[in-house]
């Protein structure tokens, strides 16, 4: 859906210096709204508004002063809670009608991360669950991806490893970079320095490459 493409640029810009453009996500927030009061019947519309508010709820706390911050340690008291509030309404009402589709199993996964007070808490075993129903109904590698980090925190890095080594996403640079984390966790320095390079070299937008320079650099010193 257009409003969702138009809503991921605003909340991870794909090139440029900054990270959020908060007037794309304002917009598309603002019509996923409009959809919502035309289409209120729409299951999946009203997903998609819920997800979008859920995402956009961490805006602020993921690019605090400037960089980058990875949810493990984003400040959840600066989340936006009227956001998540009018999120979790809008998923009552998809889970009541019990017709789900690809938006709203993505918003109930972000459901699961805004309902964790803390890091620890969060139910990793509820988003895996959730992440098998969205590969049964929309499969794609970007989704294998993010449900590999669910599978590290349950069954250890090399499982995840070794589901992220058959995934095809060469060119994306969130791949190499979950990767270089994996194998960084796994005490293989030299392989997971090679990798941010990789991540480093296709990331087209400023504040995530410097975030990556970070981490790489780090590994390093």
């Amino acid at each position: 859906m257009v409003v969702y493409l138009i809503f991921n640029e605003g909340y991870s810009a794909s090139s440029g210096d900054q990270l959020v453009r908060p007037d794309f996500c304002d917009e598309a927030i603002r019509l996923g709204r409009q959809l919502a009061e035309l289409l209120p019947e729409e299951s999946e519309v009203i997903g998609l508004l819920a997800l979008m508010l859920f995402i956009d709820a961490r805006r602020d706390a993921r690019a605090a002063g400037g960089s980058f911050v990875k949810l493990a340690d984003q400040d959840r008291n600066s989340w936006n809670q009227l956001h998540i509030e009018e999120g979790r309404h809008l998923l009552r009402i998809c889970l009541e009608r019990n017709r789900p589709g690809p938006y709203q199993v993505q918003a109930a996964i972000n459901a699961v991360h805004c309902d964790a007070p803390t890091t620890a808490d969060t139910d990793w075993r509820q988003i895996l669950t959730l992440y098998d129903h969205l590969m049964a109904i929309a499969p794609s590698p970007v989704v294998a991806l993010n449900r590999a980090v669910a599978v590290a925190e349950l069954e250890g890095t090399d499982r995840a490893l070794q589901l992220v080594d058959e995934i095809e996403l060469p060119h994306y640079h969130l791949f190499h970079a979950v990767r270089a984390n994996f194998l960084r966790r796994l005490g293989r320095s030299a392989d997971a320095a090679a990798e941010y390079q990789i991540a480093i070299e296709k990331c087209a937008n400023k504040t995530e490459r410097d975030f990556l320079v970070r981490e790489y650099r780090s590994l390093i010193s």
